[in-house]
């Protein structure tokens, strides 16, 4: 890949550099319809080659093939003869311009613009190497990005090249002129793989994180694998047969095409530990998609079978994958390499290298995720369902009229209201207050007042207009938090990072900054303790980059307990920080690990060790027993009850655990054919179990995108992982949270409404309720919405 770029900045940086891009052997044919009555294939050029070629004009560029004549070949033309040598394109979007296969050789496709409407050309690059081809598509591409909009592609974006990347209609099986459906892609599928490519590839820009290009397909097809994935870049670490389905949107259900595929995962960057799952149809490449956990992998034991999202250019945004091995033996093989290559991929860290007991500890919280639903949880639904009738339609129709709820009543917004919502700021973030019946929304430099209704629902009861410092400074928290029984909130200001600032809830402004240290800037704050935002209290903690303290606004001077700290050596990466109804603290970094401590100022008495995913939010049950931690696609759920040795009973922010007996994480995440449906990535918002003094936890709530999504607790404690609930808006979900004490009522702000919705209105994830456009109570935003 840094060949390429190398080799593209060299050429497209030389303004006298004519021939940017060229492939030197090849065929060029002109296709039709099958019905056609100048038939469906004509080779024109049986030898040429395809070159992409500057003009006299700026941002212009033309595709240029030309006719390649074997030795002598020439001179035999007589010299009355009509030679046509060369076709000229001048490349822009009406070419249409997409690459395919043929005969498992690499081909570019484009429409005739002076021929008949279905007719297309199409060279077949003989031969051609896969970086020679990716870099011939890309340089295709950025010529194209430059006549679209008159400037450079230097400093274009691998998303702005995308957009440019023509995707035909899928055609159907055997459509395509001297198309074998048994070997060959369809062209639908091999350019969304080649969009899929050239994002990583891009000539014009770095490569998005942790993306790397696709390793050559000989390579690919004629590794070998190897124990452990520790092999050369380029090579294959495991090869095992499988069946390939792909997820049929019209028929609600994963379709087979086919059971002799080459499965494989190949390490294509050593340096990074980039892989990709790699399937291979007689030695072709179908699909080559990087593993990293943005995939979505969710595994079957009972069915053998692994399941992924991937980012497609259809309409939904994503493709839904399955592979299913041929015997458990097969399966469990792929499951520990897929689980190895993930951890050296998010750690950076060769598996071989790492401490036992931390790569033994990954092993088998990745075991664990194929734990066994169907059993304790039969459902006519459940996803083992989709892949065992894989070639089974659904009956449903997809209507979602019998499924929505509505609310008949309408009201008209107040004017207080209607001017919250004006303006280019969006709602950032909520706080349900703990001791009234308020919700504080924070929106740039305002907060909007919400007041819970008599009939279960939110509306505007004010708005605090501008948040300064005392010495009248305007500023926009990132961070902020309900204190003193609702009556006081703390902020934070991301320009100055050292101080919090004291909002007096009733006089509507910021009355006090607390410097808390000049050395030390505050990230994340938390609670003393769980409840302590209900009681007049008046500490809070408080964490950096790499320290855990205590901040006591009655201190003279800085705010930090010089007493009550711990600053770690090395980078900690600390991001999030939870408390428990006895004070305890669980603190989370960007590479994943866990401390448990009993005490600010002193060594966790447990600590877990990463996997590798940033964790973004971290949440307690009060008594401490259980923790939900969020990364961007999964959630961990964490029992910290010691259960052998000489402190069974006790917890791990208590004692820490014995040698080889930490708590393994159960990770929740959502199904990869409900993420399709859902039409975009998963990105969850930080999770929170419903709480209250009196109140059992039985509810685990987060969002992505437009969803509100709720686990039951207690199945999760059953060992039921898989069973959630979801619900739709047409905004974006902001963030979502129950009410304090009540398992009932959850408060959403959503980034231009607030409402509250009845746990009850959640619906089992289907593709009537995940697809079809929510509906929320009012069409105008902020008023009293309930649902």
């Amino acid at each position: 890949m840094f060949m390429l770029k190398a080799l593209a900045h060299k050429v497209w940086g030389d303004p006298n550099a004519q021939e940017l891009a060229k492939l030197t052997t090849g065929e060029l044919y002109i296709t039709r319809p099958r019905s056609s009555v100048k038939g469906a294939r004509e080779c024109i050029y049986q030898s040429a080659m395809a070159t992409v070629r500057r003009t006299s004009a700026e941002f212009n560029y033309q595709l240029v093939v030309t006719r390649v004549y074997e030795e002598g070949e020439e001179a035999l033309l007589e010299e009355e003869d009509e030679t046509d040598d060369e076709r000229v394109f001048l490349i822009s979007s009406e070419l249409q311009f997409h690459s395919s296969s043929f005969d498992s050789q690499p081909t570019f496709i484009w429409r005739d613009t002076e021929g008949d409407e279905d007719e297309c050309y199409e060279f077949v690059a003989a031969g051609c190497d896969e970086p020679t081809r990716v870099f011939f598509e890309s340089s295709v591409l950025q010529a194209l990005y430059e006549r679209t909009y008159q400037k450079s592609a230097d400093k274009a974006k691998t998303a702005d090249l995308k957009k440019l990347m023509y995707i035909p209609p899928a055609p159907s099986p055997g459509s395509r002129p001297g198309a074998s459906p048994t070997n060959t892609r369809s062209s639908a599928a091999a350019t969304r793989d080649v969009a899929d490519q050239l994002a990583r590839t891009s000539i014009s820009s770095p490569p998005p994180p942790q993306t790397s290009s696709q390793p050559p397909a000989a390579e690919m097809s004629s590794s070998q694998p190897v124990e452990t994935p520790t092999a050369p870049a380029g090579t294959s670490v495991i090869s095992l047969e499988a069946e390939l389905l792909e997820f049929d949107y019209e028929a609600d259900a994963f379709r087979s095409e086919g059971d002799h595929f080459d499965a494989q995962i190949v390490l294509a960057d050593h340096g990074n530990f980039n892989y990709f799952i790699v399937v291979l149809d007689e030695g072709s490449p179908w699909l080559a998609h990087e593993l990293t956990s943005q995939l979505n992998c969710k595994w079957s034991k009972k069915y053998t079978s692994f399941r992924w999202n991937y980012p497609s250019h259809t309409e939904f945004g994503l493709s839904a994958w399955c592979l299913r091995f041929k015997s458990d033996e097969a399966y469990e093989e792929f499951k520990d390499m897929v689980g190895r290559c993930l951890w050296e991929n998010n750690n950076g860290v060769s598996w071989q290298s790492a401490k036992k007991e931390d790569t033994a500890y990954a092993e088998q919280a990745y075991n664990d995720q194929d734990v066994e639903m169907a059993d304790a949880y039969p459902e006519s639904e459940d996803e083992e369902e989709a892949v065992e009738d894989a070639l089974e339609g659904d009956e449903s129709d997809g209507e979602p009229s019998n499924l929505r709820e509505e609310d008949s009543e309408e009201e008209s917004d107040s004017e207080e209201a209607k001017k919250f919502y004006e303006g280019k700021e969006v709602n950032t973030g909520l706080a349900s207050g703990y001791r009234g019946d308020r919700t504080f929304v924070m929106r740039g430099q305002r907060i909007g007042v919400f007041r819970h209704n008599e009939e279960g629902g939110v509306e505007h009861a004010g708005t605090i207009n501008k948040i300064a410092t005392p010495k009248g400074k305007s500023f926009t928290p990132t961070k902020f938090m309900l204190h003193q029984g609702d009556t006081a909130m703390v902020l934070n200001d991301p320009k100055n990072p050292h101080s919090l600032y004291r909002m007096d809830l009733e006089a509507g402004k910021v009355v006090e900054e607390w410097q808390v240290h000049e050395d030390i800037p505050v990230s994340q704050i938390a609670p003393d303790s769980k409840f302590a935002p209900t009681q007049p209290g008046q500490t809070l903690v408080g964490t950096s980059h790499n320290a855990v303290f205590r901040i006591d606004p009655r201190l003279s001077g800085n705010k930090l307990v010089d007493s009550e700290w711990k600053q770690y050596v090395t980078k900690a990466a600390f991001s999030a920080v939870t408390t428990t109804e006895e004070g305890h603290l669980a603190v989370a970094s960007e590479r994943g690990d866990i401390r448990l401590f009993d005490t600010i100022g002193k060594n966790a008495k447990t600590a877990l060790p990463a996997m590798g995913d940033p964790i973004i939010g971290i949440d307690s049950t009060a008594s401490g027993r259980y923790l939900v931690a969020t990364c961007k696609t999964h959630l961990y759920v964490i029992d910290t009850l010691i259960n052998d040795g000489k402190f069974s009973g006790k917890l791990g922010f208590e004692r820490s655990f014995p040698a080889g007996s930490r708590p393994v994480p159960k990770r929740l995440q959502l199904k990869p054919e409900h993420v399709l449906y859902m039409r975009s990535e998963v990105s969850f918002t930080p999770a929170k179990f419903n709480t209250g003094p009196d109140l059992e936890e039985n509810s685990i709530i987060t969002s992505s995108g437009n969803y509100v999504i709720a686990w039951d607790f207690k199945k999760i404690k059953q060992g039921i992982l898989d069973k959630y609930e979801i619900k739709q808006y047409d905004d974006k979900v902001v963030q979502d949270e129950f009410r304090f004490a009540n398992d009932r009522d959850i408060v959403v702000a959503l980034e231009n409404n607030v409402l509250m919705v009845n746990k009850k209105k959640l619906k089992k994830p289907t593709r009537a309720s995940l697809v079809s456009p929510a509906r929320v109570t009012r069409s105008s935003r902020g008023g009293a919405a309930q649902e």
